[in-house]
C-alpha cells in the first residue's frame, strides 16, 4: 500500500509524539552521561535516543524522521561511533598512556572523586561512542525494514 494513501494518525497523536521526542532524547542523553554511576550507559541511552526517531517515523512517516536524521548522516555517525570506540581502546595501548588495550588512562593520570560525574576516566567516552553506534544502527535498521516493507508491498503481490 502506498504510504500517501494509508490513513494517517490523528493530529493529537502527531502533536504528542512531537512533544515527547525531545524528552526521550534528553532522557537518552541522561542515561549516557550518568551510565557509569547509575543503571544505564551507552547501550541503554542509544536505544532511548533511537526510539525518539522510531516514534517520529511511526507517527509522521519515514520522510519526517529522515528529515531529522538523513540516512547518509546516520550511516556516517554509525561509523564514527565505532571508530571512536576503537580509538579510545587503542589509546590505552600506547606506552605513555597505560600500556594495555582499554586501559583507563584518564583515571590513572587524573583520578577523580569517587561517584562524581567526571570520576570514571574513559568510561563516559566509551558510553558516548556506544550510544552513537547503537542509536544510529537501530535507526538505520528500522528505516531499512520500512523501506523493504514499502518495496515489497508495492510490488503488485496481492494476497
Amino acid at each position: 500500500m502506498n504510504e500517501h494513501k494509508r490513513p494517517g494518525l490523528s493530529p493529537i497523536t502527531k502533536t504528542i509524539s512531537g512533544w515527547t521526542k525531545g524528552l526521550i532524547i534528553v532522557f537518552g542523553i541522561y542515561l549516557v552521561a550518568y551510565g557509569h554511576l547509575t543503571p544505564g550507559g551507552g547501550f541503554a541511552g542509544g536505544v532511548m535516543i533511537s526510539l525518539a526517531f522510531v516514534l517520529v517515523t511511526l507517527s509522521s512517516g519515514k520522510d519526517a524522521s529522515l528529515k531529522m536524521l538523513p540516512l547518509g548522516v546516520a550511516r556516517e555517525l554509525d561509523s564514527v561511533g565505532a571508530l571512536m570506540f576503537l580509538v579510545i581502546a587503542l589509546l590505552g595501548v600506547s606506552a605513555g598512556l597505560g600500556g594495555s588495550f582499554f586501559s583507563n588512562y584518564i583515571a590513572k593520570s587524573h583520578p577523580g572523586t569517587p561517584f562524581a560525574l567526571f570520576s570514571a576516566g574513559i568510561i563516559p567516552l566509551c558510553n558516548i561512542a556506544i550510544a552513537i553506534k547503537v542509536a544510529t544502527s537501530l535507526f538505520v535498521v528500522f528505516v531499512m525494514l520500512i523501506m523493504v516493507r514499502i518495496v515489497h508491498s508495492g510490488s503488485g503481490d496481492k494476497p
